[in-house]
């Protein structure tokens, strides 16, 4: 028997994806417990619908990215922290620091588990900073640390 299963049921299937599984185990557990649905004409097309609504959320997810790697590439984060001689700065500069300036003067809200450094920025000058926005899409910040 043909089933779309409507949420993911371990080692048989996931959410969306129509398998064949046995007639006994459809209509006295999947169907029974909500798991699945008989897979007709109409469920199909159904699921069909859904899927393709998923996609082009997708899709426009990954427009929005690449528009916000335009905007994020064009500008620089001016951040001021106290230093020593020779340009080190006491404490350093982290990604909560970066997001919060982005938030405070361009208004754009990055989450900062988004920012990925290898370590926080512990001198002054500029230094180019990856922000991970969307999977396929990794866009470069600049940020400047000046002198308070």
């Amino acid at each position: 028997m043909k089933v779309i299963f409507t949420k993911d049921v371990k080692g048989k299937g996931k959410k969306g994806e129509v398998k064949n599984v046995s007639e006994g185990y459809a209509r006295n557990y999947l169907l029974k417990n909500n798991l699945a649905v008989e897979a007709t004409k109409g469920n199909l097309k159904a699921q069909e619908a859904i899927d393709h609504k998923k996609e082009k959320e997708a899709q426009e997810e990954l427009e929005e990215a690449k528009r916000l790697k335009e905007t994020l590439e064009n500008l620089t984060v001016e951040l001021q922290a106290k230093s020593g001689d020779k340009g080190s700065l006491f404490g350093s500069i982290t990604n909560k620091q970066i997001a919060e300036e982005l938030k405070k003067s361009h208004d754009i809200k990055i989450d900062k588990r988004k920012i990925e450094m290898d370590s926080p920025i512990r001198s002054l000058g500029y230094t180019n900073v990856p922000v991970k926005l969307h999977h396929e899409v990794t866009a470069t910040i600049k940020v400047h640390v000046s002198e308070k």
